[in-house]
Order: C-alpha cells, then structure tokens, then sequence
C-alpha cells in the first residue's frame, strides 16, 4: 500500500508544495522539507512577515512617485515650449529628467495595473507571467542605471570644467548620449536575460537574486564610488585654492631694486578673493551639488537595502533552521503572524527601512523640481497663456524711448553715445579740453593755418536737451621741458608739482627736420580727438619751414614722428 504525499497535509500555515504546478517564478518560493514532503510559506512573503500596514506604505510610495512624475513632466514640457532664457536647459539635465521618469514609472505602473503579486498560492509572479511585473521591473532597473550614468556625467563635466579647466563641448555630449544611454541598454539586456525580474516585496517587480550582483549592483556601486569621489574631489580642490592661497599671502610684487617686476607683477589672489571665487563657484553649481549627492545616497541606499533583504531570504531557504523561532511561533499560534511578528527581526529588513528607501526613491522628481526648476517657468507659462509679451525681452526701440531703458537699468548713452544735461558729466566728459587753442606768438604760417582751420565757437555754452559730446575740439598745445627722457625715471616729489619751461635749442636741435611731436603738459591735454578740420598734427604748407627751428617761445604741431616724442607725456586716445 503506497501512501499519497500529495494529499498529506501541511501545519498550518504552510502549504505542501507538491500541490501547485512548476508555473511562476519558482525560485521566489519559500520551502522547508518536512520528511518526505515540502511544505511552503503562502505567497505574498512580505504578508506574513510586515504588519498589515506594509502595503499601505507601498501604495503611499507609489502615489508619491505619481507626484514625482508630474513634476518631472512639468519640466520636460518646460525645457520644450518655454524659451531657454526662462528654463536655463542643458541636455544633462534634460537626460538625468528622463531618468528619473523611468526610475518612477516603475512605481506608477503597478498603481495604475493593480496586479496579482502571486501566481499561485506559494509562487510569486515574474516577468514571464505578468506583463505589469515586467514593465515596472525593465523601468526601476533602466532608471536606476540611467540615473547613476547621468549623475556621473554631471559631475565628471563639472569636474573637468572647474579642477583641470577643460570646455566641455560638443564631444563631450555626444560621448555623455552614448554612456548615459548605451550603457543602460546593455545592462537591462544582461540583467533581464541572466537575472529577471519578479514581485520580491510589495506591488513593484525587482531583480531576481540569480547574478543580480554581477550584472546590476556592483556596476551600479562602482559609478556611484566613482561620482562621490569625482565630487568630494572637485569640493575639494575648491578648498585647496583658498587654502593655497592663505599660505601665499605674504608674497610681494617688487623686486630687490624697488621697481615693479614683469615676472612678479601679477599678485597672488588673496584670501578674501579666494573665498570669493569658491563661495561663486558654489552659488552656480550647489544645485548639481545637491542632486548629485540626493541621487546618488538614494541609489546607494536602495542597492544596499534590497542586497541585505535579498541575501538575507536566500540565508533562509538555504538554512531554514535560521527562522526555527518564527516557524515555530507561526505553528503554535494555529498561522496568525501577528502574534509573531517580534521574532521576524533577525529576518528581514525593518518596515520603516524598507519605507524611508521607496519614498526617497520616489522622491527624486520632487528634488529636480526644486533644484533645477525656476520661477521664471511659472512667468514663462503665464506669459505663453495670457499672451503678455516678456518684459525683459529686449526689443529694438527708438532713441527716445527711455522708459524700457530705466526699467532694466541700463544707459542709452553706452549705445547712442548722448549726454544730456541732467548735471552730471558723462564719462567722455570727464576729461578736460580746452575751448580755443591758448594764445601765442605762432609762427606766421602755422597761424594762418589754424586759423583757416579753426571751426567757430559754440554760441551757446549752457547746452539744453541732448548733445553729442565733443570728440574732435582743439587740442592743446604745451611747452616740452628740457629734462631728458632717454631712459626712464623715478617720478620725485619736487617734479610732481613743478614744471619745467620750454626751450627751443632742445626741441629742435636736429636740423633739417620741417617738425617735431611734443605731448602737452600735465592738466593741459585731453583724451579727446580734435574735430574734422582741426587736426594739430597736419604739417603746414611745404617750404614754410627751412632747416632753421622757430623763435624761442613759440609753439608748434604734432607730428607723427617718433624721434622726438615725450614718452611720458603722450596724448591719450
């Protein structure tokens, strides 16, 4: 007489594993060989070993996740309607978007399917069997390695941009689509094909324990190592600036004799302008600081969980003598898992673990939202929808519409060149120009020329309205001083309010030269050109001047010879 062992039945709550087919992910069931029969815990495994409460946090996770979405899709269709000048886009961050939309479809979509965890009483769904469970679980594995691959971009461009000053351009973005999306596409090959995916523990599919550590967690792990060392050593070479900077402090910008050096003329950045330049660097780049670090700490904390709960299951279906207490309780409590759940805390990961780790993963939407989001996509919507053109939009406008330049804070006159008389002077005014050329005996033909070429004064010396400044007036005339400047000098206290006179024998003690260059003096000369007509260094009729030099006293033009030129003394243009 043979005995039935499929008929023979389990203690409850366990069921006999000879009475359900070989459909499912099988490897997901948790057995334990009581004699010549395998007795299994009823599937879902999370229901027998969380309170009640576990799904309801799963579906909270999800529906932040939901949030999450909207607001990853808020600033997709932001970067795309809105201009650039509203959004500030860039592809990393566009791309690292579309990764975090991924990473959350994986919990939107078993919130939207409702799907069966269980494809029988003891086996949980895979991929093979539920159509739900492989699209979030191709979703959660497709984000998370988009996400990582995209936040090492981000960081490895800040990096070169700041530490080794290398201008990221159209190779490295070409290079950053084929890491951030190739290398995706190749791990969620391998992970779907070597690993799979099915229910682990709530309403969302994750990889099986089968090579998952070969083919999604290490790899993972290793770019997120990489992206936090990347980042703490750019911060940290932020901080070796300001610190390499305190310690040259002292340095000097004269050499031994006491005049200025080429070589040292170029002071070391001081500590306060260090400071200044790491605390500016922080303002632009704090936000992919922070999601850089948020991204990163969430993945890894996700990787580190779900590998402990993932070992920890395998530990038991491998030695089930580590549950004996729990399975013992279960038994004797006729399978109410309530009056057992205390011994359940050497076994798996604790609710509020599990918890924190789905809603921080959910949360990462929110976070890009925050950091890389701006009000002026709010305006910029208004303004799409309302149809108010942008204030700030720079349109062309007559030259006496004043109102838009006031608004911005901006001064015609940097374009218009115009002064107007509103009691202050305009920077091209500040330089002093002398109304008419100073008296003097001047030679006779000179004085005839300049008197041909002299346009006539302005009538009215209070200006009213607009006027364009004088670039052109005449151009003041000096007497040279005797000192020689053939090699430079050290300017002496007795020079600097002292002037000396002019003497013929020096300026002119070349003969046969027709004319000589001489700046004007100190307080007497102007940044201004003369007006057309009245240029100074035109030479006089030919033969006017022999190879003698003029009487003592006199004065005489510019020219554009170089021998005789005050290098100390020239006019500025």
């Amino acid at each position: 007489m043979t005995t039935n062992i499929t008929a023979f039945e389990c203690p409850a709550p366990f069921l006999n594993e000879l009475q359900f087919g070989n459909g499912g992910y099988v490897e997901g069931r948790l057995c334990m060989s009581v004699g010549e029969i395998s007795c299994c815990l009823p599937c879902p495994l999370t229901a027998w070993a969380y309170p009640d409460s576990f799904d309801t946090m799963g579906i909270a996770a999800d529906w932040v996740a939901v949030a999450s979405t909207v607001c990853c899709v808020f600033l997709l269709l932001s970067w795309l309607v809105l201009p650039i000048d509203k959004t500030h886009r860039h592809y990393l961050s566009i791309c690292l978007t579309f990764a975090v939309v991924f990473m959350n479809l994986g919990f939107v979509i078993p919130l939207a399917g409702n799907p069966e965890q269980c494809y029988d009483s003891i086996t949980p769904n895979d991929m093979q069997t539920s159509s739900v469970c492989a699209a979030s679980g191709t979703f959660i594995v497709i984000g998370g390695w988009a996400g990582v691959l995209w936040i090492f971009l981000r960081s490895l461009s800040l990096h070169l941009q700041i530490c080794w000053q290398v201008v990221v351009g159209r190779n490295f973005m070409w290079f950053s689509h084929a890491v951030g999306w190739g290398l995706p596409a190749l791990g969620i090959i391998l992970a779907l094909t070597l690993s799979g995916v099915s229910f682990r523990f709530g309403a969302t599919c994750h990889i099986n324990h089968e090579n998952s550590l070969a083919d999604l967690w290490i790899p993972l792990l290793v770019f997120a190592g990489l992206t936090i060392i990347i980042q703490f050593a750019t911060f940290g070479y932020c901080i070796k600036v300001y610190l390499a900077s305190l310690a040259d402090n002292n340095a000097t910008t004269e050499n031994s004799a006491g005049l200025p050096s080429y070589t040292n003329s170029i002071r070391t950045m001081t500590p306060r302008q260090a400071y200044r330049r790491v605390r500016r660097v922080i303002q632009l780049q704090w936000r992919g600081i922070a999601i850089v670090l948020i991204i990163i700490a969430d993945v890894v904390f996700f990787a580190v969980v779900f590998v402990f709960q993932d070992n920890t299951i395998e530990e038991v279906k491998n030695d089930p003598q580590i549950a004996e207490p729990w399975i013992d309780c279960l038994l004797a409590a006729g399978g109410d898992k309530n009056k057992c759940l205390n011994q359940t805390n050497s076994l798996v990961v604790s609710m509020a673990t599990i918890g924190a780790v789905l809603v921080l993963l959910a949360m990462n939407g929110i976070w890009l939202l925050v950091l890389l989001g701006r009000w002026s996509m709010v305006t910029g919507w208004v303004e799409l929808f309302t149809h108010r053109p942008s204030q700030a939009k720079r349109e062309f406008v007559s030259v006496d519409a004043r109102l838009d330049d006031m608004k911005m804070n901006t001064d015609p006159r940097s374009y218009e060149m115009l002064s107007r008389d509103s009691g202050k002077n305009v920077m091209m005014d500040g330089m002093v120009t002398p109304d008419t050329v100073r008296e003097g005996p001047i030679y006779p033909p000179i004085g005839s020329y300049l008197a041909s070429t002299t346009s006539p004064p302005n009538e009215s010396p209070t200006p009213s309205g607009r006027r364009t400044p004088d670039y052109f007036g005449p151009q003041a005339r000096y007497q040279a001083p005797v000192r020689s400047f053939s090699s430079p000098r050290p300017p002496t206290r007795e020079g600097r309010g002292s002037q000396a006179g002019w003497e013929a024998t020096a300026t002119y003690s070349n003969v046969g030269r027709e004319f000589s260059r001489s700046p004007p003096p100190t307080g007497q000369y102007s940044q201004s050109p003369p007006p057309t007509g009245q240029y100074s260094q035109s030479p006089p009729p030919t033969g006017q001047y022999s190879q003698s030099p003029p009487p003592s006293g006199h004065y005489h033009q510019d020219s554009y010879g170089q021998q005789d030129m005050n290098p100390l003394g020239m006019n500025r243009i």
